[in-house]
């Protein structure tokens, strides 16, 4: 498990679009509309099975809800800011919506 100083210094070093909360990462990722969030959704679901680590996922139409922790060590470890700068690579342009490369 990594401490809440090493973690916060990682997002800020590696410039990841999450924050830490308590001991989950999280991030919100708005996308043109539901088809472009399912489509990203299942992006980071072959991201997640490459990794073997698994985020908790929530969709609201063209909104993605993502948190990461590494439930069986109690907290947040390399996995999850690995998986976290994974997911940042599929994210889509803020400014044109555009989906996650095909």
């Amino acid at each position: 498990m990594l401490p809440a100083a090493e973690v916060d210094a990682a997002l800020a070093d590696q410039h990841l679009a999450w924050t830490r909360e308590g001991d989950e990462l999280r991030t919100t990722v708005q996308l043109r509309d539901f088809a472009a969030a399912l489509a990203f959704v299942n992006a980071v679901g072959a991201a997640a099975e490459a990794a073997n680590h698994h985020p908790d996922i929530d969709i609201r139409w063209n909104t993605v809800h993502l948190a990461l922790t590494t439930h069986d060590s109690g907290g947040l470890t390399v996995l999850d800011l690995a998986l976290a700068a994974a997911i940042d690579r599929l994210r889509p342009d803020a400014v044109t919506g555009t989906g996650p490369p095909a």
